[in-house]
């Protein structure tokens, strides 16, 4: 058997740029190489671990040079868990790049007229913005290259996040600095407590163990949700460990589990126990209130989401004679957010335990004109549907990352609405869909908001105007 090739290194290599999923990008003989937790104006060795033909990914070896816009990183697990990828670069350049991602986007992927981007709108918080935190446990934690030599000796059992690329590789987190630090006493509280117990952590090779997973949610309106997701229904080490929290931790308001035997650590398909409190949470907008469950979605970023809603609400210019209808429209927040303003408002959802949700919160707000209906859009956005439930003056889209599928954008087309507010979560696919809908739309405003700092990802709204001849 001949010797395994190493991977070939890379000396001394300009960043000229950042490019997608938070790398940057530099040259080499003409050939594109994406290198991670760099800035531009790097210069750095690298040894690569993807070399196509046309482009090259690789991981920084040496800085022989690092550009003014790097900063001292605030997190000591920064470069590992790769959740925070921008930390190195200041707030203000990471805002300043996402606004440029989304110009590069509408573009070179769209190539369609488009008007000058309204600034972006920043997050007040920069850290300890997320609602929503979610942790593995694992018997066999990752280690660092300078951690190998002695693993033997070293600790193994952790709870923290999946190392990027790694399905059954987590690194163990001490202080995670994107959530309330209520969420890191909990999450170290369990991890101790189990250790401390000999409570087996889960291998997801042998799929065998009893901790698999902890989420911790909050809520705007002072809520606590926690899940603990165990393995086996082992009721003895269950009630140790909820029993522990719900003492530690009186603000808890809903207690849960969830017995999960499966191969992976989704529980939408399970049954959630809640133990103490109430079985959801509640967010406030407004004067709604949004009732959380174990399995509800619900953005975020608190702060943000509102004002994301509320630039989409203005880009719709709702008088209260519309038929609005919301595509992808989730557990109808968006949907309900906007309700008081139109005549009418239609919300479609794939996910129909989402789309439960949906009505519930309508139920609960009070609100009698919304409707809400489950499948997939290209199935039930159809001529009849829409005969059925009123042609709609304004469509709000706010799709998955993928965008829309050919078909919904021909049947959105053939709509004949007013003006269309797209959200999206990915410029890409976003001017992709543009692309087709500027047949017979103008685009008229376009307004980035930033619900994720410390990360590449960026939101953005779109506003289009049916033209004359559309």
């Amino acid at each position: 058997m001949g010797r395994r090739k190493k991977n070939p290194f890379v000396e001394q290599l300009t960043i000229d740029d950042f490019a997608s999923e938070g790398k940057c990008i530099g040259r080499k003989d003409d050939k594109a190489i994406f290198v991670p937790f760099t800035a531009p104006g790097d210069v750095v060795d690298i040894r690569l671990r993807k070399n196509r033909k046309k482009y090259a990914e690789g991981v920084v070896t040496k800085f022989h040079k690092k550009s003014d816009q790097h900063i001292e990183p605030f997190c000591e697990h920064y470069g590992v868990c790769g959740g925070c990828k921008w930390q190195h670069v200041s707030y203000e350049t990471q805002a300043e790049f996402k606004q440029k991602q989304v110009a590069d986007a509408f573009r070179h992927l769209g190539g369609f007229d488009f008007p000058e981007l309204s600034p972006i709108v920043p997050s007040p918080k920069t850290t300890q913005y997320r609602n929503k935190l979610e942790f593995t446990f694992t018997d066999s934690r990752w280690l660092t290259e300078n951690e190998i030599e002695e693993a033997d000796e070293l600790e193994r059992r952790a709870c923290g996040f999946h190392v990027p690329g790694f399905f059954d590789k987590i690194v163990d987190i001490n202080t995670c600095h994107l959530m309330d630090d209520v969420a890191n006493q909990i999450r170290n509280k369990v991890r101790d407590y189990a250790i401390q117990e000999a409570i087996p952590f889960f291998n997801i090779k042998e799929k065998e163990g009893f901790l698999r997973n902890l989420i911790v949610r909050t809520a705007n309106s002072g809520d606590l949700m926690v899940i603990l997701q165990v393995f086996e229904d082992k009721q003895e080490w269950i009630k140790a460990i909820l029993e522990l929290l719900k003492k530690d931790f009186p603000q808890i308001s809903s207690l849960n589990y969830v017995v999960n035997s499966k191969g992976n650590e989704t529980f939408h398909d399970l049954e959630v126990i809640c133990y103490h409190g109430e079985p959801f949470i509640t967010e406030k907008m407004e004067e709604l209130s949004f009732r959380i469950g174990p399995k509800s979605f619900f953005q975020p970023n608190s702060e943000q989401a509102y004002k994301l809603y509320s630039l989409t609400r203005d880009f719709a210019q709702l008088t209260g004679e519309e038929v609005v209808y919301d595509l992808y429209t989730g557990t109808g927040t968006i949907a309900n957010f906007v309700a008081k303003q139109a005549k009418k408002v239609v919300g479609v959802e794939y996910v129909e335990m989402a789309i439960e949700d949906a009505k519930k919160n309508a139920e609960f707000n009070g609100i009698e004109n919304t409707s809400f209906y489950a499948g997939d859009m290209k199935d039930v956005l159809t001529a009849d549907f829409i005969e059925a439930n009123g042609k709609p003056d304004v469509l709000i889209i706010d799709p998955p990352r993928a965008g829309m599928h050919p078909d919904v954008v021909k049947t959105v087309l053939n709509t004949g609405a007013k003006r269309i507010v797209y959200v999206s979560c990915n410029p890409s696919t976003q001017a992709r869909d543009i692309k087709e809908l500027v047949e017979k739309y103008e685009v008229k405003a376009i307004q980035p908001v930033d619900q994720f700092p410390q990360t590449p990802h960026i939101e953005n709204i779109t506003l289009l105007q049916l033209t004359d001849n559309g």
